[in-house]
């Protein structure tokens, strides 16, 4: 689920129980919008972040022990409240779920400005790969996706800014957007290079948003982003944003060894 957090400017209001963050505007991403149903089966590295039971964040396999999602998700929370729901197509139900043994929030993650939004989870116990639960791929350090690639994002985020989410995994094939670009769409804000952006420039229409924050942006079989922030949901002028991870490939390795 991508969170939809807006970003207050002078302040950040961190809810542990609804995952969200406000800085200025940007809402920190949580739903899918304009995408459509899909199954475990055709995305299995994909896993719900349970917070006291009810799902906060999405996130990704990619390893039986470890998981990928994003810093804003977990930034704050002991790993004692936090479980990982695996191997399901459903919010909420079936699968496996897996108690969060140890959190790794990166040591830069900047809630003002979500810089460096990547943490990892170790599981404490591993999961059984099957045809509903797959690791994903990691990119190299040098594998720097740019425009005009396409890519694909999963999660059970909100299906509009501020509406309802889904209780089927849903799935939206967006552009990559030229770093450029992003930059110049978001002028009032900072867009880093541990930044990655996709959407519909000119259009909107197709996008992340509420519920799906921390849940994985993927092409060509690897995961080359994590959903992170944006301005509103699936708007014309503002791409979705991500965490590169590329860019932080250094990190996931001194951290997992992966």
């Amino acid at each position: 689920m991508k969170l939809t957090l807006i970003f207050g400017v002078l302040a950040v209001l961190a809810s542990q129980s609804a995952g969200k963050f406000i800085k200025y505007n940007p809402r920190l991403d949580g739903r899918i919008v304009g995408g459509e149903d899909t199954t475990i089966e055709e995305y299995p590295y994909q896993i719900s972040l349970e917070y006291f039971g009810s799902h906060r964040c999405g996130g990704s396999v990619i390893s039986e022990t470890v998981i990928l999602t994003a810093a804003h998700c977990t930034s704050g929370i002991s790993a004692s409240y936090l479980k990982v729901r695996a191997g399901t197509s459903k919010k909420g139900s079936g699968g496996v779920l897996v108690q969060v043994e140890k959190v790794y929030v990166n040591e830069k993650y900047n809630p003002y400005n979500i810089d460096f939004d990547v943490s990892l989870l170790v599981l404490a116990q591993p999961l059984s790969f099957s045809a509903q639960i797959q690791p994903i791929a990691l990119p190299g350090e040098e594998e720097y996706l740019d425009e005009p690639e396409l890519s694909v994002i999963t999660g059970w985020g909100a299906l509009s800014s501020g509406g309802p989410s889904p209780s089927q995994l849903q799935k939206v094939i967006v552009p990559i957007v030229s770093q450029d670009k992003c930059v110049e769409a978001y002028a009032n804000y900072e867009v880093t290079e541990r930044m990655i952006c996709a959407g519909v420039l000119g259009e909107g229409g197709k996008d992340a948003c509420q519920g799906d924050s921390g849940g994985p942006l993927v092409s060509n079989g690897k995961i080359h982003g994590i959903t992170s922030w944006g301005l509103g949901c699936a708007q014309r002028d503002y791409p979705g944003v991500y965490t590169r991870v590329t860019a932080v490939r250094d990190w996931i390795r001194e951290k997992v060894d992966l």
